[in-house]
């Protein structure tokens, strides 16, 4: 791997962050000892640190606001594409970057929403779990895996210490300026994740694109599930309002299925394509402007 591949892509494939969430950070219930949790001193991680030393010295208010514009600016030419055109768009990005993946991306997509649908669960959260991760599509816009995947965090004030591997973020130029490195930062108490810019990815720019087709919990899940430090941790509370706390719960039960639903036994897509084209029918567009 060379040193400007290794700068912006140290991961040999974005499972592995995933890997890392479910396994070191976040392990299913009772699988292991709870003091054992958010260890991340295993040296097989050594990637997975460097991704977020990258990820805390880059993602930056000013790095946010410029992305923002880049991806949701009025200027930017989209590509319109149906949702299924994407979901495998996605596959074959993930097959690129990791020809031997035994599972690729859409497997972990269709486990999610098919675990979800197996429980009875409400059709527009069948649809999360198979759209969650779309946004991952920016790396076919060149972005860096630090600007894509990894957990998502406030920007504009102090970074919590919740945040894993928070050390790198003094390597940030926001560290010591005084404009953002305070408890509320650039924000107001209680003003609302509304009104909060969080750290750039897949999440944020997921959730932009569906954010005027799908209900509120369903925008939550898909736009904070990577906000580890608020969903499983409890910080930032002080941002909050009632409206967050109402829709808490359903990130809560939507991380689960993201989580600890991977298996062996791959979900067959051409029986599967079907369901799915009449459920995104349901609630998206024909096509939306990537």
């Amino acid at each position: 791997m060379n040193s400007q591949k290794s700068e912006s892509n140290p991961l040999d494939k974005l499972d592995q962050w995933e890997d890392f969430v479910e396994t070191a950070t976040y392990p299913e219930p009772e699988s292991r000892k709870k003091e054992n949790y958010r260890n991340y001193d295993d040296p097989a991680r050594d990637c997975v640190r460097e991704f977020y030393r990258l990820n805390h010295k880059h993602q930056s208010f000013d790095f946010v606001m410029k992305k923002r514009e880049e991806f949701l600016g009025e200027k930017r030419e989209r590509k319109e594409m149906t949702t299924i055109q994407a979901l495998e768009l996605l596959n074959t990005l993930v097959d690129d970057s990791d020809p031997d993946i035994d599972l690729p991306q859409i497997q972990h997509l269709l486990q999610t929403s098919e675990s979800i649908r197996s429980r009875g669960c409400e059709d527009w959260f069948v649809l999360v779990g198979l759209i969650h991760d779309l946004g991952k599509l920016l790396c076919i816009y060149g972005e860096p895996q630090w600007a894509v995947v990894g957990d998502t965090f406030p920007v504009g004030c102090q970074y919590s210490d919740k945040i894993v591997y928070p050390e790198f973020f003094e390597l940030n130029q926001d560290f010591n300026d005084a404009r953002y490195n305070t408890r509320q930062g650039i924000y107001e108490e209680g003003c609302g994740l509304r009104n909060v810019y969080m750290s750039w990815g897949h999440d944020e720019y997921m959730y932009h694109l569906v954010k005027n087709y799908l209900p509120d919990p369903a925008l939550y899940m898909i736009r904070y599930h990577s906000f580890y430090a608020w969903h499983r941790e409890g910080a930032y509370e002080h941002l909050l309002d009632d409206h967050d706390r109402k829709m808490l719960p359903w990130v809560k039960r939507f991380n689960p299925f993201d989580l600890y639903t991977k298996c062996p036994e791959a979900p067959v897509w051409s029986e599967l394509k079907p369901f799915y084209e009449e459920l995104i029918a349901k609630y998206l567009p024909p096509t939306l402007k990537w």
